[in-house]
């Protein structure tokens, strides 16, 4: 594979060094009228525009028209033409054992009805090949993207890739285009962990992919609808719902990393005279970030702390205070300051309150060295106290959590 070195792979020494190779699978379901038109054109394309080697594979989907006889009919005539054949139903089954069984470095996949431009697929392809990107994928909903389909589609697509960044914090725009790429190497992984089977595996491999911080590539494309669609929209959307929710509790207990991924190398100047800034510099955002949110917690803990006391001892106030500004200073820090970690939800929230338990442990002894020492300690000097002891409890709170909570795997990166 004709790749950067910068991915720790072998770049082509010469003009007569192999190049990528690439594996450009159709997965049809009843299209016999579609598919013979959908190969002649994409092999024209390709022979004439694409400079990488390249096969076309048609995986069919347990098609019960002639599909796969007027498959293996053009794969007769054609060396350049794999038909695969699946005995259940599912465009994800049918992909994910495609690319599974794939000896190619780079897999694509596009819809038979061709309705994604074809002058997109090198710019999705390049980023791969160069080792720039993981993964890519063709948006209809990016900016300079073109798209010619009805009201009801374009409603639901936006919808729905709306609803994927506000569940998931996503950052690509068009999940569900049939216009996608990944590199063999990253993908493999990838598949053991993808559970659907149907329309939803597209999200799925995306979000998974985000998660484990791997570089989703995304190429404005054109886009014209075919009427003649097998989607069943109701359907559907309520099983990309279901996915949406059985990813966000693999987030959440943590089975959603994948191992075994390839490491990314960490980034190198490329002028040999640049002059580096140092390499902790990103610790200034941490301390700022963590200092922000430190503040407001501490005035809200202090403010509710002092409500409370109105009803509640000294004890009971200062728990109740905590417990609340707890869970506001673990997702703040989970969300901002230590975005990078990509530490599960709960187990931050689980590994956060045992920190405050070390920082409720040090304020009440605090509180009750105080009332010790002093025997009707006023309101402003307790008040002081307890601020002082937050100051110092943050100061820990800050390196138990930089180094056990939100510890970033150092690994994933090559030096």
């Amino acid at each position: 594979m004709s790749v950067g070195a910068t991915r720790g792979l072998t770049t082509s020494p010469g003009p007569g060094a192999a190049t990528a190779t690439v594996d450009i699978v159709i997965p049809v379901y009843n299209e016999e009228r579609a598919l013979p038109g959908c190969v002649q054109v994409l092999r024209e394309f390709l022979r004439r525009e694409f400079p990488f080697e390249w096969t076309i594979v048609i995986a069919d989907n347990a098609s019960t028209d002639r599909t796969l006889e007027v498959a293996e009919t053009l794969a007769r005539a054609d060396k350049t033409l794999r038909v695969r054949h699946l005995d259940r139903k599912g465009r994800g089954r049918a992909l994910r054992e495609t690319w599974r069984a794939s000896t190619a470095d780079v897999v694509v996949y596009m819809d038979v009805d061709l309705s994604t431009g074809l002058d997109a697929l090198l710019p999705l392809v390049a980023p791969l090949v160069n080792g720039h990107s993981d993964l890519a994928i063709g948006s209809r909903l990016a900016p300079g993207a073109r798209t010619v389909r009805g009201p009801k589609r374009e409603f639901v697509s936006r919808c729905y890739n709306k609803m994927i960044r506000l569940s998931h914090g996503a950052r690509f725009s068009d999940a569900q285009c049939g216009f996608k790429a990944a590199r063999t190497d990253v993908l493999r992984p990838l598949l053991e962990h993808v559970r659907d089977d149907a329309w939803f595996f597209d999200t799925e491999l995306l979000l998974l992919a985000e998660h484990n911080g791997l570089r989703v590539h995304e190429v404005p494309v054109d886009w014209v609808e075919d009427a003649d669609s097998r989607v069943d929209v109701a359907k559907t959307a309520l099983d990309d719902i279901r996915g949406l929710i059985r990813v966000a509790r693999a987030k959440a207990a943590g089975t959603a990393k994948v191992p075994d991924l390839p490491r990314r190398p960490a980034p190198r100047a490329a002028h040999p005279d640049a002059v580096l800034s140092p390499p902790d510099s990103g610790r200034f955002w941490e301390i700022l970030s963590f200092a922000v949110i430190g503040v407001l917690s501490t005035v809200a803990n202090l403010a509710l702390y002092g409500l409370f006391r109105l009803w509640w001892p000294v004890l009971a106030a200062n728990l109740a205070a905590l417990v609340l500004t707890t869970l506001f200073n673990t997702e703040a820090n989970r969300r901002f300051t230590f975005a990078g970690a990509g530490t599960p939800r709960r187990k931050a929230h689980l590994q956060g309150f045992v920190v405050f338990g070390l920082y409720y442990a040090f304020t009440s002894a605090a509180l009750l060295l105080l009332h010790a020492l002093v025997a009707e300690p006023g309101r402003t000097l307790e008040l002081t106290v307890l601020l002082a002891a937050s100051l110092l409890g943050t100061a820990g709170r800050f390196v138990l959590l930089r180094t056990w909570v939100f510890r970033q795997d150092n690994g994933k990166d090559e030096e």
